[in-house]
Order: C-alpha cells, then structure tokens, then sequence
C-alpha cells in the first residue's frame, strides 16, 4: 500500500494561514489532497498537521485520525524529515506496513496528476531509497551565479578551469522543489536525514514548480493555476 502524506503546519510568517487559504476556488491544501485521493495507486492519505481546522477537514474528507503533530515538531524550525517519520509511524500504527511513502507539499499546487505518476514509476524502476522531484535551476552556480570573495570582489560560486561562458557549457544544476517525494518506508526509518542514501531526480518542467512562500509567491501561482484551469489540465 501506497501511503499518501500532506505536512501543513498551522504557523506561517511570509502568508498567514496560507495551507488553508483559498486559492482559485479552494483551500490551497485541497489541491494537493484531491490528487492524493484521485490516485487509485494511493491506499490511505494522512495530513500532518498542528492545526485543529486543517485536521479536521482533513479527516472529514478520509484521512486518518493520527491526531495532531506534537510540539516538536510544529515549529518553524522542524525538519521535514522527523514529521515524515513520525507520520509514517502514527499512520502504520493504523494500518500496518506501506510499500511507499508519498509526500506532496501543501504549498507546491502546480504539480499535475502525470508528475505524480511519473515520480511512482521511478521509485518502482529503479528501486532508490528515495525519488525527489527538482527542475533544471534557473540560475547556474558555473556559470551566472556569483559571491565574494575575500578580497570583496564578485567571482563565480563555483568555476571551472578557463571558465564557463555560455549557458549550455555548464554543467546541469538542479533545483530541489517540493512537488512530490517517494520515499522508501525503511530508509525513512532509519536514515536521520534525506541525502544519507540513493537519493534519485525526477525531472519536472520549471513553469510547474513554484513553492508558495510570501504574498507575491500567492499571486503568481494564483495566476499560473488560473491557466492550467483554462486549458483543462485541472479541475476544481
């Protein structure tokens, strides 16, 4: 069984309440939750939370009663990783063992169905300890990225012998996004961290992965999704 997880915590400082803001005719956490429970792969959905709102909306539309997150980890401050363990342990308390750990960010809703798919077909190929979804980065530390030196003078963050003068002569650098994770149930739990093992991409295009982080962050994925309803890719 495949288990389906949503992290929304209650706190936010860049959009207050943002997990259950709406966006395009929804709560913004309803846009990663309606792919999880569309998915027939996907056996039982859980929503980590420290919010009692968010729980039980959760829990009306079927995700298990886990109750809310403890303390610990309900701070800004928490890492992903000891949510996610914690989660899979309450969530396998319920239902016993799961093949998968399937992680969707309640602030990435540009992901379509197909990089869902695309990410659970990765994990069951080539069998990693976790599939990662990311984008070719936007700016490149060989090449267009910069930093100070010692001296205070501006040098490439990482450059190569006689340098890299154009775009496509860098070596490809990913950005790491929150669209989806797969994640092997043992590695998570027994690895402390996310990169202690075979850690694979998922490539996904780049107008699909914008995290909400602050006002403006709302705005442009408002208007991205309002696109991707009127080309038919989503629905409400």
């Amino acid at each position: 069984m495949i288990l389906g997880h949503i992290g929304a915590r209650k706190g936010s400082k860049g959009v207050p309440g943002k997990n259950f803001r709406l966006l395009c005719g929804k709560p913004l956490i309803d846009w990663s939750l309606d792919q999880l429970f569309a998915n027939p792969r996907v056996g039982a959905v859980v929503v980590s939370t420290d919010d009692e709102e968010i729980y039980g909306h959760a829990v009306k539309r079927g995700a298990l009663e886990i109750g809310l997150r403890p303390a610990e980890l309900a701070t800004d401050t928490a890492p992903k990783w000891g949510v996610w363990q914690h989660a899979l342990a309450a969530s396998e308390a319920l239902i016993g063992p799961v093949s998968a750990f399937l992680d969707l960010d309640c602030t990435s809703p540009l992901r379509l169905p197909e990089d869902i798919d695309s990410a659970l077909k990765l994990y069951q190929i080539e069998h990693p300890d976790m599939v990662m979804s990311v984008c070719e980065a936007r700016k490149n530390p060989y090449f267009n990225m910069v930093e100070l030196d010692g001296t205070g003078r501006l040098q490439v963050s990482k450059p190569l012998p006689g340098g890299v003068w154009a775009r496509q002569n860098a070596p490809v650098v990913y950005e790491h996004v929150g669209l989806v994770y797969v994640v092997d149930p043992a590695y998570l739990r027994r690895a402390k961290t996310i990169y202690e093992g075979r850690v694979i991409p998922c490539v996904i295009p780049s107008e699909r992965c914008h995290d909400i982080d602050t006002p403006y962050d709302m705005r442009l994925v408002e208007f991205l999704l309002s696109e991707q309803l009127r080309d038919g890719l989503v629905k409400v």
